[in-house]
């Protein structure tokens, strides 16, 4: 996009990610280095808008010799919005956050995106106010996608919508199909919807009214019924749409567990020195599972459903992980997803509003 320009502001064409660069738990510098290695490695055209205390971001940007890129730019502000913090009080009272100011900064048009590592609940509050929902959709949703063995899928909500009705559910499909193409590059994603049981009639009565509302849109995407948990890392679904409380417990169990087990793999391994040896024999397979379930890629997650694109990282993101965040901005950029959700949901008010 063509960004006005003004104190601070990059003036130059291409897409523009405004980044909250003080809400992380580590601070500026992971954020920079992470910056650092996006650029790196991706030429996808990004522009970086840094957002926070300029004087800490310049030294950071100096460290990672960043400071003659003109791809990088800073826009000052002067508070941060803390992970403890109510988030309706902390937008309501640091207006200069780090957040805040990034977020209007895509409000005003003057970024295309806008991605933090800090507080959740403030993010996603302060996106649905000022960057306000499309029209169709009442509750935007979180969608990340999980690592498999030769195959990933997206979990959608992980975490904005606890509660949702049926029609929500509806309204996640969608926005998962949509993600499922930009991140997956899946023509024709399969979507199921989790549950205790595929058996018709199985699972509480949100989900069996969400079952029926997903068969009867069916032809706006390839809907392929209720799918339980251990189908999960089976291939038979692209998109798996839940609520946000079980979407939440399930995206941190997954990822408890997966630290789990490579702590007690590596401490059995370490036991004595025949297992040393097998170990180091082993080596490349071990590094093959690992860089194929490695989540750093996929850092970023993005709520949907908002009429600007909003990406959350985990507070705890180190600079692989921001990185890996940028490339799923840059790309949902690129693939134009919130044009693609919008076109969906004009569909589906136009099947609704003709049932024949």
């Amino acid at each position: 996009m063509s960004t006005p320009s003004g104190p601070g502001l990059p003036a130059k064409s291409g897409h523009i990610l405004a980044i909250d660069a003080m809400g992380g738990d580590h601070g500026p510098a992971e954020v920079i280095a992470g910056v650092r290695l996006a650029l790196r490695n991706h030429s996808s055209g990004i522009r970086i808008l840094l957002v926070g205390d300029k004087a800490a971001l310049d030294r950071h940007i100096a460290a990672e010799g960043l400071s003659s890129d003109d791809r990088v730019e800073v826009f000052h502000a002067s508070e941060v919005i803390g992970m403890d913090e109510k988030p309706i009080a902390a937008l309501k009272h640091k207006k200069d956050s780090s957040m805040v100011r990034a977020i209007e900064l895509v409000k005003d048009g003057r970024a295309d995106a806008v991605l933090s590592l800090g507080n959740t609940g403030a993010l996603m509050a302060g996106g649905t106010l000022r960057l306000r929902p499309m029209e169709g959709v009442s509750r935007p949703a979180l969608a990340t996608v999980i690592p498999s063995r030769g195959h990933q899928f997206v979990l959608i909500d992980a975490g904005a919508n606890p509660d949702a009705d049926p029609i929500h559910l509806l309204h996640n499909a969608l926005l998962g199909k949509e993600y499922a193409r930009c991140a997956l590059n899946i023509k024709n994603p399969r979507v199921g919807l989790l549950t205790i049981g595929t058996e018709e009639g199985k699972g509480s009565e949100k989900i069996l009214e969400a079952h029926a509302l997903l068969k009867g849109a069916n032809g706006l995407f390839n809907y392929c019924g209720p799918v339980e948990g251990f189908q999960l890392f089976r291939n038979e679904v692209d998109v798996v749409v839940c609520d946000g409380f079980t979407g939440n417990i399930l995206l941190k169990t997954l990822e408890s567990c997966f630290d789990m087990l490579k702590d007690f793999l590596k401490e059995e391994l370490m036991e004595n020195p025949v297992r040393i040896a097998g170990a180091f024999l082993s080596k490349g397979a071990y590094n093959a599972v690992k860089k194929e379930l490695n989540p750093e890629s996929l850092g970023g997650a993005p709520l949907l459903g908002l009429n600007r694109l909003v990406i959350k990282a985990h507070g705890s993101s180190k600079r692989g992980h921001v990185a890996g965040a940028i490339r799923v901005a840059g790309e949902a950029l690129q693939h134009e997803i919130t044009s693609a959700i919008r076109a969906d949901l004009d569909k589906l008010a136009s099947a609704a509003g003709n049932p024949n």
